[in-house]
This record gives structure tokens, sequence and C-alpha cells, in this order.
């Protein structure tokens, strides 16, 4: 039996601001590396650079909306993605 394609992703909080209502860090995912902003009153997520975006913006928001509150600067998390990049 096969299984099932993974990768690890690495997010690094840098800033969680409650007065701007946004969380800013970076995530990494085999080869490529993003920058992001959560701006979680308004429900938007913006990532950069657009190359590889596809691949991480629906799990990196669905692990943010997850773990929210858990969230603090200057730590660093891990989520799996069913995907192999």
């Amino acid at each position: 039996m096969r299984s099932k394609p993974e990768t690890i992703a690495s997010v690094s909080i840098k800033e969680y601001c409650f007065s701007k209502k946004q969380i800013q860090g970076d995530v990494k995912a085999s080869q490529f590396k993003w920058t992001f902003t959560w701006s979680f009153n308004k429900g938007l997520l913006t990532v950069n650079p657009p190359l590889g975006r596809a691949l991480i913006e629906d799990a990196l928001l669905k692990f943010l909306l997850k773990k929210d509150y858990q969230l603090e600067a200057g730590n660093e998390y891990k989520f799996a993605i069913s995907a192999k990049f």
C-alpha cells in the first residue's frame, strides 16, 4: 500500500498585533518560502511571492484558523500538507 503524499510546512510568527488585528510571518515548505499577513478580523490572507502561492495558501489559512489563539510571535510551528511539493 502506498503512503499518502505529504509535505511538512514550517511557520514562523514574526508579529502578532491585536491593535492591527493581524499576524505576520514566514512559511517554508520543501524548497519554497513565502511571507504572509493574515488580517484575522477581515479573514484576509496575503501570501508573497506569488510563485507557488497556490500550493500553500489554503493549507496555511486552515492552520491559522485552527491555531489562531495558540500562536505567539517569535515561535515556530509545523503542519502537514496532503501533497508532495
